[in-house]
């Protein structure tokens, strides 16, 4: 009999993070491979291994790396400090006041993503957000940040939409419990052009809507909202993501997206089906008018 070829282990999330972004970094410096390989003298078939999250880069190759893309303070000594915790799995990223030029590891994450399921309570989910109620949340959440903070996070959130417009369109299932529906987030108009906005989303044969009603009672979603990230390889496992006041929070252990999996399960079960859904939301739409 043959051997059978070992399974391969799955990357943890830091090192697919670092790779991600070190693939970025080399594609907006407008370099291939090659022609890093023939800058450094780092081997292309390495590079390659590096920028797929096969292999943890070394020190020196890391550095070298950075230099030719010109990646300067605070954003290299993150990448440095990513590149030393590469091999751990979970993530917490420190919250920041100010989003910085390049997306954030959610906003890339979600880009590679093949399916994302969204349990929000108070929030219409961003990725379905119109630009005034994004902008009314954001000044809402964040009362300190300034008008210039304010605009990039809503730009970002904005330009995250592009995700059902790709050549294979992102799988949205979204869970929203009534009461971010109820919520007058940026005044009566602002909130009805939202709840507009969900009623056409929901015809997105992308795009799954469904609403926990408040006569449902207390359900497994209560303590708080989170995503769960699917993706296209199966070497890549869901990754959970939860929002918090301390920062973003990944988790990939394989009984922690278990967990979370089978509550969104018993919230969808819970929830209105998608027709029912729309048709709450619209009733909302005519209260608010």
């Amino acid at each position: 009999m043959g051997r059978v070829a070992p399974k391969r282990q799955a990357p943890p999330i830091r090192l697919r993070r670092l790779a991600a972004e070190l693939r970025r970094l080399r594609e907006i410096s407008g370099l291939t491979r090659d022609d890093v390989a023939e800058r450094t003298g780092i081997n292309a078939a390495t590079l390659y291994r590096i920028e797929t999250a096969k292999v943890r880069p070394q020190q020196r190759t890391l550095v070298g790396l950075l230099d030719l893309y010109g990646v300067a303070d605070p954003q290299r000594s993150e990448i440095l400090a990513l590149s030393r915790t590469a091999d751990e799995q979970g993530w917490l990223r420190p919250y920041h006041a100010d989003l910085p030029n390049e997306y954030t590891a959610y906003i890339s994450f979600e880009a590679e993503a093949r399916g994302v399921r969204n349990y929000e309570s108070l929030f219409v989910p961003g990725l379905l957000q119109t630009e005034d109620y994004a902008r009314a949340v954001i000044r809402g959440v964040l009362p300190m940040a300034t008008p210039k903070e304010v605009d990039q996070r809503v730009q970002a959130r904005v330009e995250r939409q592009a995700v059902f417009e790709k050549e294979h369109p992102l799988e949205l299932w979204a869970i929203l419990d009534e009461a971010a529906l109820r919520r007058e987030v940026g005044g009566r108009q602002v909130m009805a052009d939202q709840l507009d906005h969900l009623t056409k989303a929901a015809a997105d044969p992308h795009i799954t809507l469904q609403v926990i009603p408040f006569g449902t009672g207390a359900h497994p979603g209560m303590p708080g909202s989170f995503v769960l990230m699917d993706f296209p390889e199966a070497v890549d496992p869901s990754v959970v993501y939860i929002d918090s006041m301390a920062g973003d929070l990944f988790l990939e252990a394989e009984e922690d997206v278990r967990r979370y999996s089978q509550i969104f399960d018993h919230l969808r079960a819970q929830a209105l089906s998608p027709n029912d859904s729309v048709a709450l939301i619209g009733a909302l739409v005519r209260e608010t008018t």
